[in-house]
C-alpha cells in the first residue's frame, strides 16, 4: 500500500472569480460563495492581489496571508449566523 506524500498539502484550491464594488465571488469545492463587504468589512479596502491571495487549509478553514484574516467557510456559507463586531472608528483615548 502506497502512503500520500502530501501530508499538510490543501484539500484543493480556492479562487476569487470575481470582485465588484459590493464583495467578491469565492469558488470553493464546487460551488461559488459571495463574500459581502457589508458582511466581511476587512476586505472592502484591500488589494485585488490581496483578496485574491487565498488559501484553503482545511475543509472549514481559509486564510489570506497578506491580509492576515482567517475565516471558517461556515461563516461565509450562513454569516447571519455569525455575527461580526467591526468599529472601524478609533479607540477611546486615540490621539490624532
Amino acid at each position: 500500500m502506497q502512503k500520500s506524500n502530501n501530508a499538510g498539502a490543501r484539500i484543493t484550491d480556492a479562487e476569487v472569480t470575481s470582485i465588484s464594488k459590493h464583495g467578491f465571488w469565492l469558488y470553493l469545492g464546487g460551488r461559488e460563495l459571495f463574500v459581502s463587504f457589508q458582511e466581511f468589512p476587512w476586505f472592502a479596502d484591500a488589494s485585488v492581489r490581496h483578496v485574491t491571495n487565498v488559501e484553503w487549509p482545511s475543509p472549514n478553514q481559509l486564510r489570506w496571508p497578506d491580509l492576515d484574516i482567517d475565516l471558517s467557510v461556515d461563516s461565509l456559507e450562513a454569516p447571519e449566523k455569525f455575527p461580526l463586531l467591526f468599529d472601524p472608528s478609533p479607540a477611546a483615548g486615540d490621539v490624532r
